[in-house]
């Protein structure tokens, strides 16, 4: 399931939905993702972010990313809530839930959704400091952490 909204979420109560009487699974993977502050010494602090996207385009690429998680490992279900619109610090901006039999498959999966989801979801982040506002730039690293999935290490699951 995928969910792209301005509103903000509560992780716990998503875990427990997620969850609720499920008795295929052995095992759920998360990942939170909050906006940060990554205030360096002598440098303005962040005041607020805003992402922007293209409604439906943006549910297609996540839709997009979790059928390719889907086919690498076996899930048993996907949760992807995407926040938009006007963040600040701390607030929770991305949850990424995948339940699997094997812990391997639920965490390897999520590790990869959020990965994607960092370079290839279309998303736009504009970020509001004490010294004014700037778009954020795509990070190497980022891409790099992304290209670790391209070399095939999700495909022992899927062969036999």
């Amino acid at each position: 399931m995928i969910r792209v909204q301005g509103e903000d979420f509560d992780a716990g109560a998503e875990i427990a939905r997620f969850t609720s009487g499920r008795t295929d699974i052995g095992a759920v993977a998360s990942f939170l993702g909050l906006v940060r502050d990554e205030r360096s010494p002598g440098s303005p602090g962040l005041v607020a972010m805003t992402l922007e996207h293209y409604p439906g385009m943006t549910e297609r690429q996540l839709s997009d990313i979790e059928a390719e998680a889907r086919r690498r490992w076996p899930i048993e279900d996907c949760l992807i809530i995407h926040r938009h619109g006007r963040l600040r610090p701390g607030e929770r901006i991305v949850l990424v839930l995948t339940a699997s039999s094997h812990r391997a498959a639920a965490l390897e999966s999520c590790a990869f959704l959020i990965d994607w989801l960092k370079t290839r979801a279309p998303f736009w982040k504009r970020e509001e400091t004490e010294a004014g506002e700037r778009w954020v730039e795509a990070k190497s690293l980022d891409d790099t952490a992304a290209e670790r999935w391209n070399d095939g290490v999700a495909e022992r699951w899927n062969d036999g």
